[in-house]
């Protein structure tokens, strides 16, 4: 019989490396073939997770050096890693999980386990809708879950499964999937301290794969009392984020006048449109960034237990201000830029008008302002003028920016440098966060000392924020627009242009000039206007240096967060770098080369 430290040679030839490999690398798509193999790393595993402090969330940095340590003895290289992270983070959740009634648990399963010849599953907008027919193991793991009182999802994508988290229906995920969509679960999942368990697949290969079925059983019957040890979680803040904006909270928060008005009345009409795009989509992360900065100035009650902590309505309201600023200048800029969709649904102006749509995004100033206003005798008049006068200030930023791009797209000469978009960049996007990070410090306390830090935090998180938006615009963006290509068809000045036109042929950059200025053109072929400029950008390597910029702009976000106290606000930074400025995968320059064949 071959002993486990053979095996273990023969299912590696590399040795561990001598510095820490890239947390996107092929190590989150090999699973140790050998199942001595698989054990052996498993209860390495276990031994070591008793001596880790689980108080504090897990993420990528901590969880790989940890992994390192374990491999070390077992004589296993890099190979192993992403496996061996997985493991540890079961290992760090197992108590965690094990004491959440099975009915608040969420089981997530592949499709990959199906038999693909002849399954008789359809599909549905949440996933595969599994006939438990017996020719493949989902059928077998889901019946198992649902007799126990799961929720169960036959899924790839880990989005729909963080909105249902959000949303309070579940409080904790077993689940199954390959290694590399657990890796890109790391920081949607784990950052935000949400309790997880999950088997990974044998391969890869997304058809007919395997799993070892005894490990998901096991997965799915754990049932322990609580830990003494809870972790700390920004669940609770994010639920709280995303329930504001749901009625009858959003009613009782900030009170529909026309509420009680006959439905056929145009002004009930038009408040119903406002408060129900107010309502729809996003991730909330602006107004859970002022409930999570109060929260941490004020000793971070929230994060540690479900009970025992309430945020106020002041707070709650100025935290709604934020996101209808931010809705306002949505509404505003898809007008401006004649956006089709937002939010996976046509925009505004498309479905009510350009008129109506501008005076929407102004009722949503105006109710802003109003739901901090009105709270002056609550927080005082000298914290709601300091409130106030940072909206203010964000908003008059936030029109000099969109000021200039549109003076630019107009222009004749629409020669862009790096610096001209990180100009606008820094006036776009930053100010939202400042907003949103200073309100939550101010309704906490004097904010006198964090206010350059904050500024300064949110202009580098702002601006990398934006590189990553216009890099979703290459890859599609569920979140919002759902054709790829649009800041170019819209002739935005984004920083993609601007690197194409600095790294380009004299040739090349003419070209590309000639390519945006013909968007105005009527009748245009856009199509090919996407295909050619999208060649051009990757002529010029404009997503890598991209993607290095975002690099660099963390690097200094992460160094002043270093340096502030208390604790649990430091750790919030820290966390709001690595969930907003999650980066996706960069453009394959396959799909030009499938555009160009195809003319």
């Amino acid at each position: 019989m071959t002993t486990v430290a053979e095996a273990i040679t023969e299912a590696t030839s590399e040795r561990a490396p001598t510095k820490p490999p890239k947390l996107n690398s092929a190590a989150f798509k090999e699973v140790p073939q050998s199942r001595e193999v698989r054990d052996a790393i498993r209860a390495a595993v276990e031994k070591f997770c008793k001596t880790v402090d689980k108080s504090k969330p897990l993420t990528r940095e901590s969880t790989r050096e940890m992994a390192e340590k374990v491999l070390g003895p077992l004589g296993l290289g890099e190979s192993c890693l992403g496996f061996t992270m997985v493991m540890l983070t079961n290992e760090f959740w197992r108590d965690q999980v094990a004491a959440i009634p099975f009915h608040r648990r969420l089981m997530l399963l592949p499709h990959c386990l199906k038999n693909a010849e002849g399954c008789p599953a359809e599909y549905d907008e949440l996933g595969l809708d599994c006939k438990k027919c017996g020719a493949c193991e989902v059928g077998d793991f889901r019946t198992k879950a649902e007799e126990l009182g799961y929720k169960v999802l036959v899924s790839e994508g880990t989005p729909i499964v963080l909105k249902i988290i959000v949303s309070g229906h579940i409080d904790a995920i077993v689940g199954v999937a390959c290694l590399n969509v657990l890796e890109k679960a790391f920081d949607k999942v784990l950052l935000a301290g949400i309790p997880c368990i999950a088997t990974p697949l044998l391969s890869s290969n997304c058809k007919n794969t395997s799993v070892d079925n005894d490990w998901v059983f096991e997965s799915i019957g754990l049932h322990t009392p609580a830990p003494g040890t809870k972790t700390k979680t920004y669940m609770h803040l994010m639920r709280a984020a995303n329930a504001m904006f749901d009625d009858p909270e959003l009613s009782r928060l900030v009170p529909r006048p026309r509420a009680t008005a006959p439905e056929t009345d145009p002004l009930r009409k038009h408040e119903t449109i406002a408060y129900d795009f107010l309502a729809r989509g996003g991730k909330r992360s602006r107004p859970f960034i002022t409930l999570a900065s109060y929260d941490a100035l004020k000793g971070a009650p929230a994060t540690l237990s479900e009970t025992g902590w309430e945020l106020p309505d002041s707070v709650k309201r100025a935290a709604i201000a934020i996101e209808t600023f931010h809705k306002a200048s949505l509404v505003h800029d898809d007008i401006e830029d004649d956006d089709a969709y937002r939010y996976g649904a046509e925009t505004l102006h498309r479905t009510h008008g350009v008129g109506t749509a501008i005076n929407l995004g102004d009722y949503l100033i105006g109710l802003g302002y109003r739901s901090v206003s009105r709270e002056r005798k609550v927080l005082g008049a000298e914290v709601a003028a300091d409130v106030l006068d940072k909206l203010a200030d964000a908003h008059i930023k936030l029109s000099e920016g969109q000021g200039a791009e549109l003076l630019w797209r107009d222009a004749k000469d629409q020669a862009l440098t790096t610096l001209d978009a990180l100009k606008i960049y820094a006036l776009k996007t930053s100010p939202a966060f400042e907003a949103a990070l200073y309100t939550g410090v101010r309704l906490a306390g004097e904010a006198t000392a964090y206010e350059k830090m904050i500024a300064d935090f949110s202009r580098n998180v702002g601006v990398a924020f934006q590189i990553l938006n216009d890099i979703k615009d290459w890859t599609g963006d569920e979140d919002n627009k759902l054709v790829s290509g649009q800041d170019v068809l819209a002739a935005r000045p984004t920083l993609l242009l601007a690197l194409a036109l600095e790294g380009s042929s004299p040739a090349q950059r003419e070209e590309l000039l000639h390519l945006i200025a013909s968007t105005r053109t009527a009748g245009a072929d856009t199509e090919e206007i996407v295909a050619r400029v999208r060649h051009l950008y990757f002529a010029a390597k404009v997503f890598e240096k991209a993607d290095k910029l975002v690099d660099k702009f963390r690097a200094k976000a992460e160094s002043l967060a270093d340096e502030v106290q208390p604790t649990e606000f430091r750790e919030l930074l820290y966390y709001l770098i690595d969930s907003v400025l999650e980066k996706p995968e960069l453009p394959r320059q396959g799909v030009v080369q499938f555009v160009e064949l195809g003319k």
